[in-house]
């Protein structure tokens, strides 16, 4: 791996870095990224042993998913092929992504289809994914979202009346939303905040560091309007309800440009943060530029801890909702 590459200094630096003896650091970390090779045949990056997970299973694993078949109920955890399905199930934990498996963004991560809903919702799945989480009899459950700027309110309508029926159902089990931007519009977020009982965590993903966010976000998607949005969310929710934000790595970022991102974070009131490796999902989708070494990940969850973030979870496989209900009781509101 070509050291100078994410080492480089390449940012006018905004923040007091809570890292002593950088350079070193740094030089030492990049030396442990890999540069992906490709198979010649099918064109996909060849992942590094940390990457390579076996096949999830167990007996919870298995009873929830024929419970759920049986009434046609599905989650994303299976749909993505997440691998860390199994972890996170057996912690009670699982994630439903709703309003339709088309997403009106194009962002050159992410494998979601694009297009135009044209205003189709499903008038019944805030109850449907009300009656998965009391079959799964989960404690903690995330809710994540296409954006559908179709949409006034960009949704924010129907996932509050989701997060109603969650309550109503499941009285005892917390609620995430993994929201978009609403492009920028504050009522809709209130609207979301204060559904039901109050939302638990409010969670909006930067994805990358400032200068990528152009190239690998949808255009409308901007760095510094996700900053805000965080920002209101904590501004005008609950008392108790968190903030929380994750950033992929492997696009091309520097060292001192992730650190950077994380201040912002840190400036905006966010107080967990997720940690992740960007995998390409198909070869028209951006290419991973290093797969980062597992030690690089528990180096920024140290800097993370330093930068006071009371909750962290950091490593190869680790997604926006990874074991989040583990990630939940880490952190003390005051």
């Amino acid at each position: 791996m070509q050291v100078e590459n994410i080492t480089n200094q390449n940012i006018k630096q905004k923040f007091q870095s809570v890292i002593e003896n950088r350079e070193e650091v740094y030089h030492k970390l990049a030396a442990l990224s890999v540069e992906p090779e490709y198979n010649p045949r099918t064109g996909r990056p060849l992942k590094p042993n940390w990457l390579k997970v076996g096949l999830t299973g167990g007996d919870v694993l298995y009873s929830i998913k024929k419970d759920l078949r049986e009434k046609k109920l599905y989650t994303v955890c299976e749909e993505a092929r997440c691998p860390n399905i199994s972890a996170c199930w057996n912690t009670g934990t699982a994630t439903f992504m709703i309003m339709g498996d088309v997403c009106t963004r194009g962002c050159r991560f992410c494998h979601i289809k694009t297009g135009n809903p044209a205003g189709l919702l499903d008038a019944e799945e805030p109850f449907k994914v009300a009656e998965s989480i009391k079959t799964m009899n989960l404690s903690y459950a995330v809710i994540t979202m296409v954006d559908r700027d179709d949409l006034p309110d960009g949704g924010s309508n129907h996932i509050s009346k989701t997060i109603e029926s969650i309550h109503k159902e499941n009285p005892n089990t917390r609620v995430e939303i993994l929201a978009g931007d609403f492009r920028g519009q504050e009522s809709s977020i209130h609207e979301i905040v204060h559904a039901g009982r109050g939302l638990d965590v409010f969670a909006h993903n930067i994805e990358t560091v400032r200068r990528l966010s152009p190239r690998v976000r949808d255009a409308r998607a901007k760095y510094d309007q996700s900053l805000t949005v965080l920002a209101n969310a904590l501004k005008i929710g609950p008392k108790g309800m968190f903030t929380k934000s994750a950033i992929m790595l492997g696009l091309g970022e520097t060292f001192d440009e992730v650190e950077e991102s994380m201040h912002d974070l840190r400036n905006v009131g966010v107080e967990i943060i997720t940690i992740g490796q960007y995998l390409q999902p198909t070869p028209k989708h951006l290419t991973v530029k290093r797969f980062v070494h597992p030690d690089e990940f528990e180096f920024w969850k140290q800097v993370a801890k330093k930068m006071g973030f009371k909750a962290v979870a950091s490593g190869p496989l680790v997604r926006s909702s990874y074991k989040a209900s583990e990630l939940f009781p880490e952190v003390t509101k005051y």
